[in-house]
């Protein structure tokens, strides 16, 4: 049976994207992958040794996470397929007919003479229409991010003529953000992304109401950046928002389009439709902090945003239509790498916390986010120290006793290396401990200084006794340090 393992997982599996396994169960399944990689156990267990809650497992297109299916028989020629987070709808496969955009607004909604020519071919698709057309115009839409999936989206809605769209994002153009983020350009640099994107719309449509919110969504102000719109698109790259942003949806009573790239893969979904799943039904909690990167710290290919970024539109504008088949209660995976297209179904779950029968998550003003996705430390967790990269630097060159630890991804690896760093991938510090000198500093290194709090706190709870460093900002805030001998280390 072929087991096809999502990018997020396959570091775990010597980089493998399909293994053959000799079983035809689950349970079988399972315990085979274990035991030909000992260090995939982390990712797939808690310590208790139930399956972590963020793993789905699908036979085909049928999600089998339930213990209830490990020992049923798998027939020959079907797949199973691991899929966890990475940073919807009702259960039903009928089309949806209705639009999510009230009659009344669509009739109070003119078109001209000069939209009738700019819309011609909307114009000439049956399924659309003028009526399609006044929809689109009539539609208020919440876009969360003007990153690299925000960018073909906003651009999409805005040629289309969606007549109000509202970009929430806090963060500034930066020259890493060029290589995907479509919508920007070196204009932009170190110019709020809301404002670069209020320049391009305008560009496009000029009759576009864009509102640009310079604002980071929190749990205080999150209900009111959505409220009284007709549909959010999340185009986020990290599962604070994505929770934060699916529970307030579940909280406004409006539908969600999600979207989700990393490195080669990319997934789409629609949440909250007509009292669908939300994205809990799918994916209870969020990793640990640090266990799976997100798409900043993995990376993805260029152009792999605009493909995600083109469904979440085409999925948003038929949703405000009226038209097609959506992707409720499914999940549409797409893996660039090795062209491979699925489309998955998701179930209510009637024990979801925030959408079941009997919810324990009543809005979300009185949740802990942080706390939810391991963002906050424990009281009692012992703090973390770390070196900043001037002083991590500075022991470098004089050459003092130190052991660097690399625990980054072998591709990124290839952008910035320590030339006598041990590399020594998180899932296997446990077992790997004794390569470690206890005698002397430890500093351990990652992108963006967050998977090496995860590291040091890995080797804590395997007893390593050792004095250990984080490096604070990790990769990511050294580029700017100059050695003396600095070629020898770039």
């Amino acid at each position: 049976m072929n087991v096809y393992l999502s990018a997020t997982l396959r570091g775990f599996f010597g980089r493998q994207a399909v293994l053959v396994a000799p079983e035809n169960t689950i349970r079988k399944t399972l315990s085979w992958l274990t035991d030909e990689y000992p260090d995939a156990k982390k990712i797939l267990y808690k310590e208790d040794g139930a399956l972590r809650s963020f793993i789905r497992i699908y036979v085909g297109e049928k999600d089998r996470t339930s213990t209830s299916h490990w020992d049923e028989e798998i027939s020959e020629g079907e797949e199973l397929l691991l899929l966890p987070a990475i940073a919807g709808g009702a259960p039903v496969e009928e089309k949806i007919t209705g639009s999510i955009i009230p009659e009344d607004r669509r009739k109070s909604v003119t078109i001209n003479d000069t939209e009738i020519e700019r819309f011609e071919n909307h114009l000439l698709l049956r399924e659309i229409g003028v009526k399609g057309q006044k929809r689109i115009k009539a539609a208020r839409v919440v876009v969360a991010g003007a990153g690299a999936l925000g960018s073909p989206v906003i651009q999409y809605l805005a040629a289309a003529g969606v007549g109000t769209i509202k970009v929430v994002d806090f963060d500034d153009v930066a020259l890493k953000n060029l290589q995907n983020q479509v919508i920007h350009t070196n204009r932009d640099l170190k110019r709020p992304k809301v404002a670069s994107v209020k320049d391009k719309v305008r560009n496009i449509n000029r009759d576009i109401d864009l509102e640009a919110e310079n604002v980071k969504l929190e749990v205080d102000n999150i209900v009111s950046e959505i409220d009284g719109y007709d549909l959010v698109i999340d185009c986020t790259d990290n599962y604070k928002a994505r929770y934060l942003i699916n529970d307030a949806c579940v909280h406004c009573g409006i539908p969600l389009v999600s979207g989700t790239i990393y490195q080669y893969e990319g997934r789409v979904g629609i949440y909250n439709l007509n009292g669908g799943p939300c994205f809990r039904c799918q994916f209870p909690e969020p990793p640990e902090q640090g266990l799976v990167p997100t798409c900043a710290e993995g990376g993805a290919i260029s152009p792999l945003p605009g493909i995600i970024g083109s469904i979440q539109a085409n999925e948003a504008l038929k949703l405000i239509i009226g038209i097609g088949e959506h992707l409720d209660g499914k999940l549409l995976t797409f893996d660039s790498l090795n062209l491979r297209t699925s489309v998955l179904k998701v179930k209510k779950n009637l024990d979801c916390p925030i959408c079941g029968t009997h919810p324990t998550i009543n809005g979300v003003e009185d949740f802990d986010y942080e706390e939810f996705c391991g963002l906050k430390e424990e009281e009692e967790e012992i703090p973390v120290e770390g070196f900043t990269p001037g002083e991590l630097a500075k022991r470098i060159e004089n050459g003092d006793s130190i052991t660097i630890v690399d625990v980054r991804e072998p591709h990124e690896r290839a952008i910035l290396r320590f030339p006598h760093a041990i590399v020594i991938p998180i899932g296997q510090l446990a077992r790997r401990k004794n390569e470690l000198n206890p005698e002397q500093d430890t500093i351990f290194v990652c992108k963006e200084g967050k998977r090496s709090i995860l590291a040091i706190n890995t080797l804590r709870e395997a007893g390593y006794m050792g004095p250990m460093y984080n490096l604070k900002g990790g990769i990511d805030a050294m580029k700017d340090i100059i050695f003396s001998n600095e070629g020898a280390w770039l």
